[in-house]
């Protein structure tokens, strides 16, 4: 085919890449055993899709086309290389002692390679921070930038932590397995943190023109399914219900223009029922059991939210309580900006600013844009209209995000003209 063809054809392939690498890497780690070995030969079948499929048409599952092209290939390769070895009278090896994949078995106890990859991941071997970083990274094909982001931290320091898991994993010899029964309900924290932090940088994107990223979010859904199939916890309740529920304002959160719409401000019409309604079925069971944690307390907030037919029939003080012992139970900067922001809605921006700077003095939250962007609207609220340009200006130095942007651009407009018509008078 012509390179006209091989151009038209570029934009399918990388859909493709963007929507099956992470199940494609997932399926070859378990054959190869091996996240390196894994990756060349993802990257190799991409190569050898784009010089095929121009000519030959995408393949019916792409998938399995990928996988099966990837597999063969490195078989080709070792088998190479063991002729190499046996021909310099070595002992004919697979490279740093990999199994050979024709020889490879899956395991059928759990048929989802990506869920078998996170617990490999989430491996208690691996610091925390380290296991959610490379879970991201690996397992659902965010950039190093997008986990950074979740973490408040600088792309470099993701990196290191995301290669020393990789050698961890390799040197420890950490099976690429679900734990058994006996192991698994202390290995689901951090499979749960991974899965909420995939969901949120698909609910609101850390970079780029477009807030929500659909298919992230659908991902996480799709694995919190999938772990309270495999393990019905109140907590994998809570967690599936919080995502549903916020899942459920998808559609509302951004203008025809993709501008942000702000909560309040959204069609309350257009909310997506079913998942409402599966949602706060979730949060209830979860909350009977009495064995419930942070993301079932989310989730109730997100149900107060929920069932407020208007804006302005939010039971604020509701939602206060809820992060109130949400606070107690997961105690952070981030949760009590929250809260903050909470308790101005129950009882006056006074009392919210107080809070909100009583949790930014010790400089936890510096670098987070919403930190400033709360700061703003409640100096604005307060008619400490200079205070709230300058938080204005800091969130916009921090924000990473285009809707968001334009929107703290529309609000520093908007007080900047206050500004000027009140000089005029």
């Amino acid at each position: 085919m012509t390179g006209s063809g091989d151009s038209a054809m570029r934009p399918a392939v990388e859909a493709i890449y963007r929507r099956e690498s992470p199940r494609v890497l997932a399926s070859l780690i378990r054959l190869l055993g091996n996240f390196d070995a894994a990756e060349e030969a993802m990257q190799e079948a991409f190569a050898a899709a784009m010089t095929q499929w121009p000519r030959d048409g995408i393949p019916a599952n792409p998938r399995a086309w990928l996988v099966s092209t990837s597999r063969f290939r490195t078989i080709d390769r070792w088998r190479r290389q063991q002729r190499h070895r046996e021909l310099l009278g070595q002992h004919p090896v697979s490279p740093e002692g990999e199994p050979d994949p024709a020889d490879a078995v899956a395991d059928l106890s759990v048929p989802d390679d990506q869920l078998r990859l996170i617990f490999t991941c989430c491996h208690p071997a691996l610091a925390m921070e380290a296991r959610v970083a490379l879970t991201l990274r690996e397992v659902c094909g965010l950039t190093t930038e997008e986990v950074a982001s979740a973490f408040l931290s600088r792309p470099a320091t993701i990196a290191q932590r995301i290669v020393r898991a990789k050698r961890k994993i390799r040197d420890a010899g950490i099976p690429y397995e679900v734990p058994g029964p006996s192991d698994l309900p202390e290995r689901l924290d951090g499979v749960l943190k991974v899965i909420y932090l995939v969901f949120n940088e698909g609910y609101s994107a850390s970079y780029g023109n477009e807030l929500v990223r659909a298919d992230l979010s659908a991902e996480a859904i799709r694995l919190g399914r999938l772990i309270l199939e495999l393990l019905p916890d109140p907590e994998v309740k809570g967690l599936l219900a919080l995502m549903l529920l916020q899942d459920s304002r998808r559609d509302t959160r951004t203008d025809e223009n993709g501008d942000l719409v702000l909560l309040g401000d959204q069609d309350r019409g257009r909310w997506d029922q079913a998942m409402i309604t599966e949602g706060k079925a979730l949060v209830e069971s979860a909350l009977r059991s009495q064995r419930f944690g942070p993301y079932s307390i989310q989730a109730a907030i997100a149900a107060v939210h929920a069932t407020a037919d208007q804006a302005d029939q939010t039971d604020w003080e509701e939602i206060l309580g809820l992060y109130d012992i949400l606070l107690r139970m997961q105690p952070s900067p981030v949760v009590a900006l929250n809260r903050a922001a909470a308790l101005a809605m129950a009882r006056g921006p006074a009392a919210g600013l107080e809070a909100l700077d009583s949790v930014t003095r010790d400089g936890a939250l510096d670098d987070f844009h919403l930190a400033f962007a709360t700061r703003a609207e409640l100096c604005r609220r307060l008619g400490r209209f200079e205070e709230s340009r300058q938080a204005l200006q800091r969130a916009l130095e921090l924000v990473g995000q285009e809707p968001e942007r334009r929107l703290l651009e529309r609000r520093l407009a908007d007080l900047e003209k206050h500004f000027r018509t009140a000089v005029d008078l």
